[in-house]
């Protein structure tokens, strides 16, 4: 936690670049890089320039010119990290990055930990914790719909949702701490009825967005769609035509896919991770009979269950069936039931298919016909109407179980209100509720070992 040091790192990815940018933060950044920063411009010292500032020059060490750069000067507080922070935009050649970052490794500067300017701005106060942690989700976030989701976590969402709310828990609080003090007088000066009604009102919050965290979590790592159905009736083919590339192995032997493949694309701006499975029958064969097993774990962990079904067979009644026993076997998952090879079908078999299964897709995965219908079905059947709203999104697990402490705690005062227990017992959970939502932001004292662990997962040099 010492901030009185400079630190220093690459800000971009390691490797061969047009440009790379090594950034230092702290007290004597500045001081540091215009020892050896020569402006094109004659004894321009960095030091007397103005923040958010940029200068043309060259890093020269000693009487050996390193590289020409551009140098970035962001002062305290306006600085990322609310210190002094220099950003120096050099080639991107790996042998001048070296030599910029040893130079000043050698002049006063630490190598940064990972994460740590995002520390220093926690830290600083330019941001709270949950702002901190978005930091990273957005820099890994790989569709649009996990990127919304990161950018409305860094502007402030859940911090924004809860604070007006922990703010009048806190105002009570401190009026049942009175109450407690003046407990032989007899006296309430926290308005039981208005505090049932925030009480309430939190409960329903908090609520809220513990439900929003299955979909967000989905949509931060990709919506796992668990292909499921028969030997040879195309699983293999339809993860391929939706990778457009062939992924797995396709072949009319019943029984080729003995193990799961899974692979992810984005449709619509959301991730899908698309899970193909062994083909489910009955068989005497071990190794298969693992792969079948499988199958049904992976179908039981996917938010979306695709159960394709052959349009050639005809057997209406044992596919009803078999349609049924998956919806029992699953019955909190979404099914999609798709009839693939629709090319060898006439047109009234077709329509006997359609009005036989509800909602039945119709598709062709060799020829790759029907494809953009069952693209326009997933993402319906994602929930994406809190980001189209842009409404707070929990997709932490941090926050989540944060969340849960918080409401079981919350919950307990609603009982003891109810139940018009002594005051000092369920002022005590009132007080674990505000723990529980401050660590969420930073509020409240944040363990070592748990800033530790976020901070950890950053890259280096954010």
């Amino acid at each position: 936690m010492i901030q009185n040091d400079t630190i220093i790192a690459l800000a971009t990815p390691s490797g061969i670049g047009a440009i790379a940018v090594i950034r230092l933060s702290g007290e004597r950044a500045i001081d540091i890089v215009d020892q050896f920063f020569t402006s094109v411009r004659k004894n321009k010292s960095l030091k007397n320039q103005k923040t958010h500032s940029i200068h043309l020059g060259f890093i020269v060490d000693k009487e050996h010119i390193i590289d020409e750069v551009l140098v970035s000067i962001f002062k305290n507080p306006n600085s990322y990290t609310g210190e002094n922070v220099v950003e120096i935009s050099c080639h991107g050649s790996t042998f001048i990055q070296q030599e910029i970052i040893q130079l000043f490794l050698k002049n006063g500067c630490r190598l940064a930990d990972a994460g740590e300017f995002t520390l220093r701005a926690f830290l600083n106060g330019k941001m709270d914790l949950s702002q901190a942690e978005a930091v990273a989700d957005v820099i890994a976030s790989n569709s649009a719909a996990s990127h919304q989701m990161a950018m409305q976590q860094m502007r402030g969402g859940i911090t924004n949702e809860l604070k007006d709310l922990r703010a009048k828990l806190l105002d009570f609080a401190a009026l049942i701490e009175l109450e407690l003090d003046f407990s032989g007088e007899d006296v309430e000066f926290a308005d039981r009825t208005k505090f049932r009604e925030l009480v309430s009102k939190i409960t329903v919050v908090l609520k809220r967005l513990i439900d929003s965290f299955s979909v967000g979590n989905a949509l931060k790592n990709g919506i796992p769609v668990a292909i499921i159905g028969e030997p040879n009736v195309g699983k293999s083919t339809l993860l391929n035509t939706l990778l457009n590339e062939e992924r797995a192995i396709v072949s009319e032997i019943a029984g080729t896919t003995r193990d799961t493949i899974e692979d992810e694309i984005i449709i619509e701006g959301v991730a899908f991770r698309f899970i193909d499975t062994a083909g489910i029958r009955e068989t005497t064969d071990l190794v298969e009979t693992i792969g079948i097993k499988k199958a049904y774990e992976k179908a039981e962990n996917a938010q979306l269950i695709i159960y394709i079904i052959d349009s050639r067979i005809e057997r209406k009644e044992k596919r009803k069936e078999e349609i049924e026993i998956i919806k029992t076997r699953f019955p909190n998952k979404h099914l999609l039931v798709i009839a693939n090879k629709s090319d060898l079908i006439s047109k009234e078999e077709a329509n006997s298919l359609v009005s036989e299964i509800e909602n039945v897709i119709l598709l062709s995965a060799k020829n790759k016909t029907g494809i953009d219908a069952l693209k326009k079905e997933l993402t319906s059947l994602v929930n994406l109407g809190a980001l189209s709203n842009n409404e707070t999104i929990v997709t932490n697990s941090r926050h989540f179980e944060a969340l849960n402490n918080a409401l079981q705690a919350i919950i307990s005062v609603q009982i003891g209100i109810d139940r018009e227990i002594s005051t000092d017992l369920f002022s005590i959970d009132i007080r674990e509720c505000l723990r529980h939502l401050g660590t969420i932001t930073g509020e409240y004292d944040v363990d070592k070992d748990i800033l530790g662990h976020i901070f950890s997962n950053f890259c280096i040099g954010k």
